[in-house]
C-alpha cells in the first residue's frame, strides 16, 4: 500500500508540476464553477431572485458607496499620475516595456471596453437623447445630455477603475517580485500570509468571478452578434445559431491563447484596432464631417466643466430608477471585470513608469472613445433630430444591438461598413474571451507565471462551455446578477489594497529620494581614487565576457566573502549566492525590515561604432559590464575593473544608504 501511495503521490506531483497548477485553487475552482453553473440551471429562478435581490440593494441602497468609491479611485489615479510617486516604475529600475506604445494600447483596448463601443456607440447617445433621466427627450437640449451623460459611463471613471487594479498588481508583482494575481494586493496587510488560505480564497474568489463574467457577456453578446446577422442577411435568431456562434468564437480564442500572448493576442488587438480607426475615419468623412468635429471639442469641454457635478450627482432630489439602471449599474460592471482587465493590463505594463501608465491607461483610451462616441453618437442624434431618422430611434430603444447596422443603412456602402463592424464585433469577442482565458489560467498558476498551451486551452474552452450552458438553460441574467453582486465586496477589497498601495509607494519614494540625496555614487567616489590614467583605460576597454566571469570570480567573490565573513562576526546573516548567467549576490537579512542585496550582473552592450570591427560577429561585436543591482533594480554603473578593497567600499556605501532609509521608515 506504501508503494502505489507513493507512487500516486509522483504521478500527482508530476501532474501538478508539468501543468503549473495550484491545486487547491484548481480544484476548488472548477467545483465552485460546477456548481454554480448547476445551481443556474436547476434553481434558474431561485438563485436569480436571490442575487438579483442583493443587486437591487446594491444598487439602490449602497449606490452611495459606489459613486464614493469610484470617486475615490479616480483621485486615487489621478493622485498617483501628478505627484512624485509616478516617476517610479512599475518593475525593477533596469526595467524596460515588453511592448511598443501603439501595441500596448492596441492590447489593453481591445481588453477594456472595444466590443462595447460596438453596440453602444449609436445606441446609448439615442437612447439617452429619447429618454433623458430629467426633463424632455427629442430636443437640443436632451442631445447635450445624451452625450455628458455618454462621456460620463465610457470615460475616466471606468478606465480609472482598470487603471488603479493594474497598477496594484504591476507594482507589488515587478517591483517587489510578488505574483501576478490578486491576492498580493493585499501583502503591504498579511505580508507573507498571501501564500496560505487567505491568498488562495482571494485568487479563487477572482478566478470564478472573471470566468463567469466573461461567459455571461459571451452568452450576451453572440445574441446581438445574431441579431446583427438577422438585421443584415436574415440569419435566424435561435438558439442553436448562438451556440454555434459561441464554438466558433470560443474555438478562434483557444487557438489565439495557446499561441501565447506575443502571437496570437498581440496580432489579433492589432488588426482590430486598426480596423477600428479606419472605421472610425469612414464615418467621420461619410458623416457631417464639421459638425461631427465642433460637437467633439464641445462634449469635451462640457464634460471636463461637469465632471465633478456628475461624479456625485446620485439624483437624490429627483428620485428615480434610472440612475440604478444606469450609472450605478455601469460601475458595478467595471469594478466586476476590473480583476480580469486590470490583470491583464498589469502582465503588458511591465517596465512603464506608474506615469506614464496612467497616460496610457487612462487619457488615451477615454480620448480615443470620447472621439468614437461623438463620431457615432452625434451622427445619429443627428439624424433622428435633423432628418427624421425616427426609425433608428425607435430600434436603439427596442433593440439596442442593432442599432449600429441600422445606422450603416443611413451611409454610402452601408453593406461594406456592417460587414467590416460585424468583422469587429467578433474579433472583439474573441480579443476578450483569449485575455480572459490567460488571465484565468494566471490566477489558477499560484506563483508560476509560464503554463504549458493545453493548460491555457483547457480554460478557454471551459468558458465556452459555461457560455453555452447558461444560454441554453436561460441561466445568463441569474449570471449577470451574480456578477454585479460580487463587484460589492470586491470594490472593499480594493479601497484596501489602495491605502496599502500608497503605503508601498511611501517607502519606495521615501527610498528614491534619499538616493538623489546621495548622489554622489560609489562610482563617482572610486573614480576620485583612480588615477587619471587608470580611468582613461576603463572607459576605453570594452571587456568580454570571459573578462568579466574572471573579474567575478577573482575580484568581486573574495570581496563579498570577506564582507560576509566580517557581517558574520556581528551576528548579522549573510548569503552568497551565484546566478545562472554567472551574477553574483550578496543579501544581508534584516528580519521583518527589508534585506540588504548588492548584486553584480555580467550585461551584454553593443559596442560603439569607434570600437568596431567590421569583421566582428555575435558575442563579439558586444562588449559585457558588471552592473551593479540593488534591491530595485540595476543602478547604472560598472564596477568592472575595479580593485577589491574598491568593491567592499562600494558594498559598506550602499550598506549605509540602506541603513540610513531604514531609519527614516522607522
Amino acid at each position: 500500500m506504501t508503494v502505489i501511495d507513493s507512487q500516486f503521490t509522483r504521478l500527482y506531483r508530476s501532474f501538478i508540476g508539468y501543468f503549473n497548477l495550484n491545486p487547491f485553487i484548481f480544484i476548488t475552482a472548477n467545483l465552485s464553477i460546477i456548481t454554480l453553473v448547476l445551481s443556474s440551471i436547476f434553481y434558474q429562478s431561485t438563485l436569480q431572485r436571490v442575487f438579483g435581490k442583493i443587486q437591487n440593494w446594491v444598487l439602490n441602497d449602497a449606490g452611495w458607496f459606489y459613486v464614493f468609491s469610484v470617486a475615490a479611485i479616480l483621485l486615487s489615479v489621478i493622485i498617483l499620475a501628478v505627484s512624485r510617486l509616478g516617476e517610479i516604475k512599475l518593475g525593477l529600475d533596469h526595467d524596460s516595456p515588453d511592448y511598443t506604445k501603439t501595441t500596448w494600447f492596441a492590447m489593453l483596448f481591445s481588453t477594456g471596453m472595444g466590443i462595447g463601443l460596438m453596440f453602444f456607440g449609436v445606441a446609448e447617445p439615442l437612447i439617452h437623447f429619447m429618454t433623458p433621466p430629467i426633463g424632455e427627450g427629442s430636443n437640443v437640449q436632451a442631445a447635450k445630455e445624451a452625450m455628458k451623460i455618454t462621456f460620463f459611463h465610457w470615460g475616466l471613471h471606468a478606465w480609472a477603475i482598470y487603471a488603479i487594479v493594474g497598477i496594484i498588481l504591476a507594482f507589488f508583482s515587478f517591483r517587489h517580485n510578488l505574483p501576478l494575481s490578486l491576492r498580493s494586493a493585499l501583502y503591504p496587510f498579511i505580508k507573507d500570509r498571501i501564500y496560505g488560505p487567505i491568498g488562495d480564497c482571494v485568487d479563487l474568489f477572482a478566478l470564478v468571478g472573471t470566468l463567469f463574467g466573461i461567459a455571461t457577456s459571451l452568452g450576451f453578446g453572440v445574441a446581438q452578434i445574431n441579431s446583427g446577422l438577422n438585421f443584415l442577411f436574415n440569419l435566424p435568431e435561435t438558439e442553436w445559431v448562438q451556440i454555434i456562434l459561441i464554438i466558433i468564437a470560443m474555438g478562434l480564442a483557444t487557438i489565439s491563447v495557446t499561441t501565447g500572448l506575443d502571437k496570437g493576442i498581440k496580432f489579433l488587438s492589432q488588426a482590430n484596432l486598426i480596423l477600428a480607426v479606419i472605421l472610425m475615419v469612414a464615418v467621420l468623412i461619410a458623416g457631417p464631417t464639421t459638425f461631427l468635429f465642433k460637437t467633439f471639442l464641445q462634449n469635451s469641454g462640457a464634460y471636463l466643466s461637469e465632471i465633478v457635478d456628475k461624479t456625485f450627482n446620485m439624483y437624490a432630489y429627483e428620485p428615480n430608477d434610472w440612475i440604478g439602471g444606469w450609472t450605478l449599474f455601469y460601475w458595478g460592471w467595471w469594478l466586476s471585470w476590473s480583476p480580469f482587465v486590470g490583470l491583464f493590463i498589469a502582465r503588458i505594463s511591465k517596465g512603464r513608469t506608474i506615469r506614464e501608465f496612467v497616460f496610457g491607461v487612462l487619457f488615451i483610451p477615454t480620448g480615443f472613445t470620447f472621439l468614437w462616441m461623438t463620431i457615432f453618437g452625434n451622427s445619429a442624434i443627428d439624424l433622428v433630430l435633423n432628418q427624421g431618422a425616427d426609425t433608428l430611434a425607435q430600434l436603439a430603444t427596442d433593440n439596442a444591438p442593432v442599432a449600429l447596422f441600422a445606422f450603416f443603412d443611413y451611409l454610402p456602402a452601408s453593406t461594406l461598413f456592417s460587414i467590416l463592424a460585424l468583422v469587429m464585433v467578433i474579433v472583439f469577442f474573441v480579443t476578450s474571451a483569449d485575455s480572459g482565458a490567460l488571465v484565468i489560467d494566471m490566477l489558477a498558476s499560484g506563483k508560476k507565471s509560464h503554463s504549458p498551451a493545453v493548460q491555457r486551452a483547457y480554460w478557454s474552452i471551459l468558458i465556452g462551455i459555461v457560455a453555452i450552458a447558461l444560454l441554453a438553460t436561460g441561466g445568463l441574467q441569474a449570471m449577470q446578477a451574480v456578477t454585479i453582486a460580487s463587484a460589492f465586496p470586491f470594490t472593499l477589497i480594493l479601497l484596501i489594497s489602495i491605502m496599502g498601495l500608497f503605503k508601498a509607494l511611501k517607502v519606495d519614494a521615501t527610498k528614491q529620494a534619499l538616493r538623489y540625496q546621495m548622489l554622489n555614487t560609489a562610482s563617482s567616489g572610486n573614480e576620485t581614487r583612480l588615477s587619471w590614467q587608470k580611468r582613461m583605460r576603463t572607459l576605453t576597454t570594452f571587456a568580454r565576457r570571459s573578462h568579466v566571469e574572471r573579474f567575478l570570480d577573482e575580484v568581486v567573490e573574495p570581496a563579498f566573502e570577506l564582507v560576509c565573513d566580517e557581517w558574520k562576526k556581528q551576528g548579522i546573516q549573510t548569503v552568497i549566492t551565484r546566478g545562472e548567467e554567472k551574477s553574483i549576490k550578496l543579501e544581508v537579512q534584516h528580519g521583518s525590515e527589508m534585506d540588504f542585496i548588492y548584486e553584480i550582473v555580467p550585461n551584454a552592450y553593443i559596442k560603439p561604432d569607434f570600437a568596431q570591427d567590421s569583421a566582428e560577429q555575435g558575442d563579439n561585436a558586444k562588449y559585457f559590464r558588471a552592473d551593479v543591482y540593488l534591491r530595485e533594480g540595476g543602478q547604472n554603473y560598472d564596477v568592472m575593473g575595479w580593485h577589491r578593497d574598491e568593491v567592499i567600499s562600494d558594498i559598506i556605501e550602499q550598506y549605509e544608504r540602506h541603513l540610513h532609509f531604514l531609519h527614516l521608515l522607522r
